[in-house]
């Protein structure tokens, strides 16, 4: 199995989910993670923002704000079925989406923000995922959506049963709910339900989110054969370079095995000098190159 750093897009797009994430542990914490708002204008205004993100270096491409019953992908010609195989061809990186497990009863800190059934985490839209030939799915919440880590445990299981590919479970701030956003239990709820990634804050993104925490949850969930994804989802993600790097080293040190970063800049993507800057950070120029340089045709 080769390490997705390293890997063609002819054999990146030929692995199920459990090689998958073998070829991201292979890569020992060299893997990122690039979010975009999907359905938005993007930064170049005849490609979409996947394309971009790419191009910067991105090893997997996580699509938020898209209604899986009614998507809508900014820069694309697809139909409702075909979104993700158009993408697949366009950018040869696995394709993920973000469902939002939204828990009526959360106790608020902020308004609440009503989105679609096709946004959320349920029955149809999780039985959608296969069919749209998706490879992650990422269960979490967007700011005031009311997502709760308690949703997310149950949206884990019930997504285990429904679909095929890589499962990543948690918060990246606290998505309007009044409860902390990251800790080693609700690590170990969520790897006990079955997800493949856990999601935590990157340390520097959540106020008493620290180091300490961070290494804690990564020796849990790695001791039970998971893996581990710090995002940026804070908006800090449009902060400048030495911020970003700062960020990426901290949380490499920790032992993450794949780095997020979020969709806070122009047109609903980083922007493009941060995607580069985390890859440059943590893996250097050489598989930077290797990443933006190699033909989606290999």
């Amino acid at each position: 199995m080769k390490r997705l750093i390293s890997a063609n897009t002819s054999e990146i797009l030929a692995m199920n989910a459990a090689e998958l994430k073998q070829s991201i542990k292979a890569s020992e914490g060299r893997v990122i993670l690039s979010e975009n708002v999907a359905p938005r204008e993007s930064f170049i205004g005849d490609i979409t923002n996947a394309e971009i993100a790419r191009a910067f270096g991105a090893d997997m491409i996580l699509l938020n704000c898209v209604d899986v019953l009614n998507p809508e992908i900014f820069g694309l010609e697809h139909d409702r079925d075909n979104f993700v195989s158009e993408l697949h061809r366009l950018t040869g990186r696995p394709i993920g989406v973000n469902l939002e497990p939204v828990d009526t009863e959360a106790q608020m800190l902020e308004d609440r923000l009503d989105i679609p059934v096709g946004r959320q985490l349920n029955t149809e839209t999780a039985k959608r995922l296969d069919e749209l030939g998706f490879d992650f799915v990422c269960l979490t919440g967007n700011p005031g959506t009311g997502v709760t880590n308690e949703q997310i445990e149950a949206a884990v299981r019930l997504t285990k049963e429904l679909f095929s590919g890589l499962v990543i479970a948690g918060k990246m701030h606290a998505a309007g709910s009044d409860e902390p956003v990251a800790d080693i239990n609700t690590a170990r709820k969520f790897v006990e339900a079955g997800a493949d990634i856990i999601l935590v804050p990157a340390v520097g993104t959540v106020p008493g989110f620290d180091e300490a925490d961070l290494k804690e949850v990564v020796k849990e969930v790695h001791r039970a054969g998971g893996l581990v994804l710090s995002a940026i989802g804070t908006s800090q993600e449009s902060s400048d370079t030495d911020t970003i790097k700062d960020i990426a080293i901290r949380n490499k040190i920790c032992g993450v095995d794949i780095q997020h970063i979020g969709d806070a800049g122009y047109g609903g993507v980083a922007p493009v000098e941060n995607i580069l800057a985390i890859s440059k950070a943590v893996r250097g120029v050489r598989h930077t190159v290797s990443v933006i340089a190699r033909s989606v045709n290999r």
